[in-house]
């Protein structure tokens, strides 16, 4: 089978995927190669696109079934940085997620955040599978870009199923702390060890994980089922509840000082926690303030001259 053919057919796949039975995701999938030489044939990178692509939104990753509209709205940027005679990339990955807020056209972002610790082997029209039994596969550098992106797809789906119950997102992130303890091993490979560093795949994982910690799921679900979701039908008592969640996080830093899982939460949601209070009564907003402080000290300022 010619190249031109197969490429035909993976394009193929895609477009019939939009048209068949929808999944949990809506994910979209841009590998981004500007770092990487003119000698490459930039042609792999539009085919691993296009794999990845198919490999998240054509995988069946719960056993529940997903309406269209409830579908998990994904974006994955691969940026490509270097790559050897070997066909191994070093690449940082880039995740975000949103989550549909209730009777509102809004989206929470319930995942922002870059992945830096990226190693992986690719060659055009290699198989792109990912078996929870076998995580790394035969090759661990080939395993290793699959066993990335099936990670944070369950990071995704722990978060969102706790956003909707308490402790509702436990299932998949017991799969995501299987893929860190079972992941592939080489000494190019990192992120899955405690000794990688402070902020990466082990500690997420660990902290969403860790019984000793369990009062995260409850701020989860707080933070945005009795906060965010009843925004539009009581914004009084949601602002409340996040205050509440603010107070609880404030809690759970001091017990629990410099954990990954806090940063993880707060990434990028500065502008939306402003949003929340800004028509807030000068106590709550006073109070809002206060707690952000302690949580979110490189953003200190900037609720202070929002919020004021």
């Amino acid at each position: 089978m010619g190249k031109k053919y197969s490429v035909l057919l993976i394009l193929l796949g895609s477009l019939l995927y939009n048209n068949a039975n929808a999944q949990e995701l809506q994910a979209k999938v841009t590998v981004l190669s500007q770092q990487i030489g003119s000698t490459v044939n930039k042609n792999v990178f539009t085919t691993l696109q296009t794999q990845l692509t198919n490999f998240l939104n054509s995988r069946k990753w719960t056993k529940d079934v997903f309406q269209p509209q409830e579908k998990l709205q994904c974006n994955f940027l691969l940026n490509l940085q270097s790559v050897t005679d070997d066909n191994i990339y070093k690449a940082a990955l880039t995740v975000q997620v949103g989550r549909p807020v209730y009777n509102a056209s809004y989206q929470s972002p319930l995942v922002n955040y870059q992945d830096v610790d990226l190693t992986f082997k690719y060659q055009e029209f290699q198989p792109i599978e990912f078996n929870e039994s076998r995580v790394s596969g035969s090759e661990p550098l080939v395993g290793n870009l699959t066993a990335v992106f099936a990670y944070y797809v369950y990071i995704i789906l722990g978060l969102d199923y706790d956003s909707f119950s308490a402790k509702g997102g436990e299932e998949y992130f017991k799969k995501a702390q299987n893929i860190v303890t079972n992941a592939p091993e080489d000494k190019s490979i990192t992120g899955w060890k405690i000794f990688d560093g402070v902020r990466n795949r082990y500690w997420l994982a660990n902290n969403l994980n860790n019984t000793k910690f369990n009062q995260l799921h409850d701020i989860f679900y707080g933070y945005y089922r009795t906060g965010l979701d009843m925004l539009y039908s009581d914004q009084a008592t949601a602002r409340i509840n996040v205050l509440n969640v603010l107070n609880q996080w404030q809690d759970f830093n001091q017990e629990n000082p410099n954990t990954m899982i806090l940063q993880f939460f707060l990434q990028g949601r500065s502008d939306e926690i402003i949003g929340i209070f800004k028509k807030a009564d000068p106590s709550t907003k006073s109070k809002a303030i206060e707690a952000l402080s302690k949580i979110d000290i490189s953003n200190s300022a900037k609720y202070r001259a929002e919020l004021k």
